[in-house]
């Protein structure tokens, strides 16, 4: 019989064996909760599609909205993207960790299976403490807010354990989210870099370190790790971020956000799905 457990992660000087632990379940690809910059995100192995698979059916939502990356360090950046614009590693460079999410080519090698991508992949770096800690350690998590499909974003550990309760076996507890405004979310897919989402970075804080357009766009799905029907960025944020092909119908999701460039499907704690 599955169990779970809520774990004390709020002291950097006493969390060690509670992100030992989560450590420990996603390497054997297992499902962990973890708080964000925005609200709490449920995350797996960003590479081990039976986690991702496993995170999707938790949230009860399927392929068509695949959940964000959340990475722990810039450097990251160049092995799960390609083609990176100059002005998006800018952006990233100048905003992370923070609620900036950024839509980018996956680089075509990787081992991984997100759900229907179309190629691209949702990008952000929380910043939160404990995440932090955590992603050191795990490297790339796909990441969606901790909640069920149309509820509301969790902002304790509790609420999250409430919704998801066994499917999870690890909550990290660092105490109230802060919840509040989703993460910005900015395509970068395309020959110029537009927002598709705005967010807690303003389309002014943006332009003061590259060029970057409000382009109008069809409204698809976005999953942050702010929240589903809301930003985890997921219930705000973190949630991952859906873009669909021109011609191609929205994804039905809460969160959401299109492009007429192929783009990923679902944003996370980077809304829904993404946290973050």
């Amino acid at each position: 019989m599955s169990t779970s457990a809520i774990r004390p992660a709020h002291d950097p000087s006493e969390w060690g064996p509670s992100i030992d632990e989560a450590v420990h379940v996603v390497q054997r690809g297992g499902l962990v909760v973890l708080p964000t910059d925005t609200v709490y995100g449920i995350g797996a192995d960003a590479f081990n599609p039976d986690a991702v698979s496993a995170l999707l059916a938790a949230k009860g939502r399927g392929r068509q909205m695949p959940p964000p990356v959340l990475v722990g360090s810039l450097a990251t950046l160049d092995g799960l993207a390609t083609e990176v614009p100059d002005d998006a590693r800018a952006l990233a460079t100048h905003f992370w960790p923070g609620a900036l999410t950024l839509i980018l080519t996956a680089q075509p090698s990787l081992a991984w299976d997100l759900g229907e991508t179309f190629g691209t992949v949702a990008l952000r770096m929380p910043d939160h403490p404990t995440a932090l800690a955590l992603l050191a350690r795990t490297g790339p998590m796909a990441v969606s807010s901790a909640n069920r499909t149309g509820s509301p974003a969790a902002l304790t550990a509790q609420d999250a354990h409430a919704q998801l309760g066994v499917s999870v076996m690890v909550y990290l507890d660092a105490g109230l989210a802060p919840g509040g405004v989703a993460s910005t979310i900015v395509d970068a897919t395309g020959p110029v870099l537009r927002v598709v989402r705005p967010g807690a970075i303003t389309l002014a804080e943006l332009n003061a370190v590259a060029p970057v357009e409000d382009v109008p766009v069809v409204e698809a799905p976005v999953d942050d790790a702010s929240g589903d029907d809301a930003p985890v960025d997921g219930a705000q944020d973190d949630a991952p971020v859906a873009l669909v092909p021109d011609g191609d119908a929205p994804v039905d999701a809460p969160d959401a956000a299109a492009s007429s460039s192929p783009a990923p499907a679902e944003a996370s704690p980077d809304g829904e799905d993404a946290p973050g």
